[in-house]
């Protein structure tokens, strides 16, 4: 097939290669995918726009050669929007920004298969909207441990006040958002989802762990608080995973969640399924009642948890080191 233009809202973006095999497991292409992404553009950009975006790239389609890109190349469209970002180091480059549904579809066509959303709006660069919760299975972990642990997230934030979300991750994990008021930093944030695995912990010990360390976690569903790390990027809600079965990351309802198979969730099946997130972006919540959990933690001699390697040295933060390999008194 000819390469494509389509006119997007008054913007044309044209499609190379349009019938190239994208996702092997049923044979969509890039083409399908651009219209996947147009049947969803109303929910996607509803919780993506005006967001930076980390790119997945995979120009031969999943399953094939890829990397991460954050900068935008130099030869991209003038009407592109990018924004400015910086790693935890500083170092600092120019990302795309989910401004429209030509944004995305630009972006597919350079072969992206996948996008990571930052928690933050390129608007606002100060401000961090959306605590996210990723249950990350350890291993012996199965999907009903993670359902559990999901359900029991959510009952806890609620006896807080917290109204949350559910998605699944387009892999073996789900993820938990919260639309927070334009109240706090990504320090702030991830201090409340700090508070929030611990207490989960205490809770529920041989089902949840908040430990950092991978040999203390067991068999037990890990809350990935440093998800919430200042600069730190979630796989996006109504995005593609580059799994040859073209699985979704989708916004599901609570009801859905004791039955929900997150791997018959993909661009076949996806478009048309209504949108449960669509009031969530105009509700936002108050952090709050978790930072107030934190404080506490702070007063009664708890340290910070670890932060990733990548990051300086953080106040209060303890050893860096696994406590297998920590020097011994």
């Amino acid at each position: 097939m000819a390469d494509l233009t389509l006119d997007l809202d008054g913007t044309e973006v044209t499609v190379s290669n349009p019938d190239k095999v994208f996702f092997k497991e049923r044979g969509e292409t890039k083409l399908d995918l651009v219209r996947y992404y147009q049947s969803v553009a109303e929910p996607l950009l509803n919780t993506v726009r005006g967001r930076p975006l980390l790119l997945e790239r995979y120009p031969a389609g999943a399953g094939g050669k890829s990397w991460f890109q954050k900068r935008v190349p130099a030869n991209a469209p003038d009407w592109l929007t990018t924004t400015r970002v910086a790693t935890p180091n500083g170092t600092t480059s120019d990302a795309l920004v989910a401004a429209d549904l030509a944004h995305i579809v630009w972006a597919v066509n350079l072969g992206c298969i996948g996008f990571h959303v930052w928690p933050i709006r390129a608007a606002t660069p100060e401000i961090t909207d959306e605590l996210r919760i990723d249950l990350d299975p350890s291993p012996g972990v199965g999907f009903p441990q993670i359902q559990e642990t999901a359900a029991l997230t959510r009952d806890f934030l609620t006896e807080l006040g917290i109204a949350a979300q559910l998605k699944t991750s387009g892999s073996r994990g789900l993820h938990i958002y919260v639309a927070l008021r334009p109240n706090w930093d990504g320090y702030q944030v991830r201090a409340a989802a700090v508070a929030l695995a611990r207490a989960l912990d205490r809770r529920y010990p041989d089902l949840i762990t908040a430990q950092w360390w991978k040999e203390e976690r067991g068999a037990r569903v890990f809350v990935d608080f440093n998800q919430n790390a200042p600069h730190k990027t979630v796989f996006g809600a109504w995005c593609v995973r580059p799994r040859t079965g073209a699985q979704v990351s989708t916004p599901i309802g609570w009801d859905e969640l004791a039955t929900v198979d997150p791997d018959a969730l993909t661009i076949a099946t996806v478009p048309g399924r209504g949108d449960p997130w669509a009031d969530m972006v105009h509700n936002g919540q108050s952090l709050e009642p978790l930072l107030e959990m934190s404080n506490q933690d702070m007063a009664n001699g708890m340290m910070d948890a670890p932060w990733p390697p990548v990051y300086p040295k953080m106040p209060n933060e303890p050893p860096r080191v696994a406590p297998s390999r920590a020097r011994k008194p």
